[in-house]
């Protein structure tokens, strides 16, 4: 079975993250790739909000991390087998698929315990141990069912009872000695050709008489069966071997394991290995939220490698993907920043160009793959541009952005400078906006050799929104300072009137000094003609850094 492919940007997604993962995935699937899934791993912000609701395009599948979850272990095949249904059945099922263990369930799916060789083991040796007196819980039916029977008389075949089974092996006077003393019991009879034990059976009205090696009940005594009550059914087996196979009709409910206990999907692997030790089985049942049965884990199933494999679109700098995906196969990078500290064990494919926004390369792969691109798409593509671009008014806009912007308009029928002045509207509004979401919605962390910091971004049509509320956005990026153990936290907050921005920036006193751009008040610093962070902000921002020591 194919792995799932997981296309995703970073983890506090922006417009052009978010919209590369769709499209790309989008693209995938339509190159015969259905396996491929875009993902997030952070919520979107108002504007991105905006565009995919207004064009209509699903959200990427929200992932808040990669840790090694049961789902990306656990094996794709769930077989379980129904508490009504009887041991010798649910055993073949387990050979079949070459299972350890089998859930057990009740009508509904729900689970209700686990079959394993071992418990099989310890309770068949228990109904079967010939010094100890052992009602067999079992119904007609089963038993009829386990040894292939031809049923000459039955009544309440589905009746769950617990049946005392004797072999009509001994003479007639001891056998009926023998009927006398269970005379209260649930009596199974098996045995051959014994005519005066079939008398002796139907006349004693047992539950139910089993006649081995084919041989045939007298018409006679069929029809006293039938008006004493008495089930006859006739095995093709020998006395020995049905004696033997009735054990195995008991229903898988009762033979089966309840102490096990269950575990879910989205459960970490460091919380289930500790289980798995402890199990009998090496194997655990995982449910589903409301109980129901999804399949099996086993300790084996943690050597394999995972179910999953990740492609990583517009970053490429490990401290700013989802969590955890150092632990999988990285199949793809596709961006447009600087090279960071990615590393890889194997090839991959790798796709850096120098343009303005992520979203550009992906419509430039529909081309190269010579795949038309839905109109949906292209609508959620060109946002993606205008929205990193500034509508091609920053710096980091390039000649292959406008291309790319004027063919998806084409596509899409849709104007570029109204769209444009659209979606930075959608992503202007700060009211009703805590600092902290401000602050996530667009922050990636970047590290210079044993230096850590933060930078976040936003757009606004009036910086007085901020200037406002400075105070409270200083004081939550040095809470996040101190969180990340960074030497400073910055916001980015770009004006989309004046295509200029100031910076908020909290600093540890040992960095403050290098910090050299144009004060206008304490922490706060006006950055002319400044747009973008990835090709204005940030190699500024490295300099000092690297001429800090830090």
């Amino acid at each position: 079975m194919e792995k799932t492919v997981y296309i995703f940007g970073h983890k506090n997604p922006d417009t052009d993250s978010g919209v590369a993962a769709a499209a790309y995935a989008r693209l995938k699937q339509l190159q015969g790739f259905p396996n491929h899934v875009a993902a997030r791993a952070g919520h979107f912000a108002p504007q991105t909000e905006y565009i995919f609701k207004k064009f209509n395009v699903p959200y990427p599948k929200y992932i808040p991390d990669l840790i090694p979850k049961v789902q990306y272990y656990m094996p794709p095949k769930a077989d379980t087998v129904k508490g009504s249904r009887s041991v010798w059945d649910a055993i073949g099922k387990m050979e079949d698929a070459e299972s350890r263990a089998l859930p057990v369930v009740d009508e509904n799916g729900s689970y209700h315990s686990l079959l394993h060789y071992s418990i099989f083991a310890q309770n068949i040796l228990t109904v079967m141990n010939p010094e100890h007196k052992t009602a067999i819980p079992t119904s007609i039916g089963l038993i009829q069912r386990t040894i292939n029977a031809q049923p000459i008389h039955v009544a309440n075949e589905d009746e769950i009872f617990r049946a005392t089974v004797l072999v009509g092996a001994a003479s007639e006077e001891e056998f009926k000695k023998t009927l006398a003393e269970h005379a209260s019991e649930n009596i199974i009879v098996i045995t051959s050709d014994r005519e005066a034990i079939h008398a002796a059976c139907i006349a004693a009205r047992i539950k139910l008489l089993i006649i081995t090696s084919g041989y045939v009940l007298k018409k006679e005594l069929r029809d006293q069966a039938a008006v004493s009550g008495v089930s006859v059914i006739m095995s093709p087996h020998s006395t020995s071997s049905t004696a033997m196979l009735i054990a195995y009709s008991t229903p898988v409910s009762v033979m089966a394991d309840t102490d096990i206990p269950t575990v879910r999907l989205t459960d970490p692997i460091t919380k289930v290995r500790p289980l798995l030790q402890n199990s009998p089985c090496r194997c655990l049942p995982v449910t589903d939220d409301n109980g129901k049965a999804l399949g099996v884990i086993s300790e084996h199933d943690l050597t394999n490698e995972p179910n999953i494999e990740i492609i990583l679109v517009d970053h490429n700098e490990m401290s700013q993907a989802v969590e955890g995906v150092e632990q999988y196969k990285l199949r793809e990078v596709i961006d447009h920043h600087r090279l960071g500290t990615l590393n890889t064990a194997y090839p991959i494919t790798f796709i850096n160009k120098p343009v303005g926004a992520t979203s550009t390369l992906i419509t430039q792969l529909y081309q190269e793959s010579r795949i038309p691109i839905p109109k949906d798409i292209a609508s959620i593509l060109l946002c993606g541009i205008l929205s990193d671009t500034l509508i091609l008014q920053s710096t980091t806009a390039t000649d292959a952005d406008r291309a790319a912007a004027e063919y998806l308009a084409n596509i899409a029928d849709l104007d570029i400078q109204t769209l444009g002045r659209e979606i930075l509207t959608a992503g202007s509004h700060l009211e009703g906006r805590t600092v902290n979401e401000v602050i996530h919605q667009d922050m990636k962390e970047y590290r210079e050799d044993k230096a850590v910091y933060t930078v976040s971004q936003i757009e606004v049509g009036n910086l007085a929104e901020i200037l406002d509320r400075k105070d409270e956005f200083l004081q939550e990026l040095e809470a996040e300072r101190r969180a990340c153990k960074g030497i400073f936290s910055a916001l980015l907050v770009t004006d989309i009137t004046q295509l200029s921005s100031i910076l908020l920036l909290k600093a540890d006193e040992k960095f403050q000094p290098f910090v050299t751009f144009p004060r206008l008040e304490e922490d706060v610093y006006f950055l002319k003609d400044v747009v973008s962070r990835k090709k204005q902000l940030i190699p500024l921002i490295s300099e000092q850094v690297e001429n800090s020591g830090l």
